[in-house]
């Protein structure tokens, strides 16, 4: 067939690309590279990754991995086989799943290479840490450590920036021994670029959720987290995101969107979402109207810098690794930004750092804000954790407040 009579090739939503982007790019090579006998990493899903694509190492990441075995229901018997192994069940899920599949505990629901090296940084939780030594010391590996201290003021301060790039050029040297080979520093400008254009465009995409009526669902956005979690320094994941952002901007134009039900209330959803059960979260939001126009999870990867001082900065700021009242802002900012009239608060039992403020932070939002809160308890891979029927009555009693508050909004309107 002649080039000219070649049929052209359908553009592919920038859903499907990203979705295809991380298998093939983040998994696909690292069993690739496992095959050729190269050194394969286990990452937190915040260490600076700049730094591995840099050198060409390739990394898999144990949170994504057990969101995703979550996700598809092998949640329950990986964390038993954690617990069989004398873990205690306390311990966050995505730790024990981990922790199982570590130990050879299979899971096809998303299996990856064992690690040859392993990447923590704290600036998650304080359980991260021991949850990689664990896996260091199975395996008898390397473990690189970025401590992050957690800030008690609102701006990260020099001493901070310092302390982490000690750290950040110690790390460098020890990939450098891992990968045998010496860091390209243009490489590494080119994978912060790469990160940085990822990030923007990913923060980009969520602010699409300001317009009324919002351009899509906010829990499509969890569709993406895996990619700005593992793919962030790469080109083709900043592409992609910059066309799913263009999309969505069409969409404002045209009145589209990817929520299909009614616009009856916007809510900001609280915290991780409970991987196991996505489908029962959304359902008596559809229901009841209820859009989910802010969440707090999804831009917190939006680590965006223009040097290597605003590089540390950037990766201070996590939602467990920031003071109470940076927290409230971060929340209330994107709450007002985003018109919501109610606010969904996960308490997840696997994430205690992040459950252990949630009643002050709720009492803020009803001072400050005025909007209706409810909470519900769960767990971000542990389904045992999750009850559906006190889910749907914190729904319904939130989806009231939020009926009563309009009720009187509009009688004062009226007088």
């Amino acid at each position: 067939m002649s080039e000219v009579n070649k049929p052209v090739e359908e553009k592919k939503p920038a859903k499907v690309v990203l979705r295809e982007l991380v298998e093939r790019e983040v998994y696909q090579a690292a069993w690739e590279a496992k095959r050729n006998g190269e050194p394969v990493g286990w990452s937190s899903s915040k260490f600076p990754s700049e730094i591995c694509e840099a050198l060409g190492l390739k990394l898999v990441y144990p949170e994504n991995q057990a969101a995703a075995i979550g996700a598809k229901h092998g949640g329950e018997r990986m964390c038993e086989h954690a617990e069989a192994m004398g873990y205690d069940n306390d311990i966050c899920a995505y730790t024990r799943i981990s922790l199982a599949y570590a130990a050879g505990y299979e899971a096809e629901e998303k299996p990856m290479p064992q690690p040859d090296f392993v990447l923590c940084c704290n600036n998650i939780c304080n359980c991260m840490t021991k949850w990689y030594e664990n896996i260091a010391r199975m395996h008898n590996i390397p473990l690189i450590m970025i401590d992050v201290p957690y800030s008690n003021t609102k701006e990260v301060s020099q001493a901070q920036v310092d302390y982490l790039r000690g750290q950040f050029d110690e790390a460098i040297v020890q990939l450098e021994k891992i990968a045998g080979r010496k860091m390209d520093p243009k490489k590494f400008e080119e994978a912060c670029e790469n990160a940085n254009r990822s990030a923007k465009a990913w923060l980009k995409v969520c602010s699409y959720l300001q317009y009324k009526p919002a351009p899509f669902a906010g829990f499509d956005l969890f569709n993406h987290m895996a990619d700005i979690v593992t793919a962030r320094a790469k080109k083709s994941t900043a592409e992609a995101f910059e066309a799913l952002a263009a999309e969505l901007e069409e969409n404002v134009k045209t009145g589209k969107s990817t929520w299909k039900y009614d616009e009856n209330y916007r809510i900001m959803f609280e915290g991780i979402p409970c991987w196991p059960q996505l489908q029962k979260l959304f359902a008596p939001l559809k229901e009841k109207g209820i859009n989910t126009t802010a969440v707090v999870y999804a831009p917190a990867f939006g680590f965006v810098y223009n040097n290597m001082d605003e590089l540390m900065r950037a990766y201070c700021v996590a939602p467990n690794s920031v003071c109470l009242e940076k927290g409230v802002e971060w929340r209330e900012t994107l709450c007002k930004e985003n018109h919501v009239d109610g606010i969904l608060v996960h308490y997840n039992r696997s994430c205690k750092p992040w459950s252990g403020y949630m009643p002050e932070m709720e009492r803020r939002f009803r001072k400050d804000l005025g909007v209706a809160v409810a909470g519900f308890d769960g767990d971000q891979a542990d389904p045992r954790n999750f009850s559906d029927e006190q889910y749907r009555t914190r729904v319904e009693g939130l989806f009231e407040v939020m009926e009563a508050n309009r009720a009187k909004k509009a009688e004062g309107g009226d007088k």
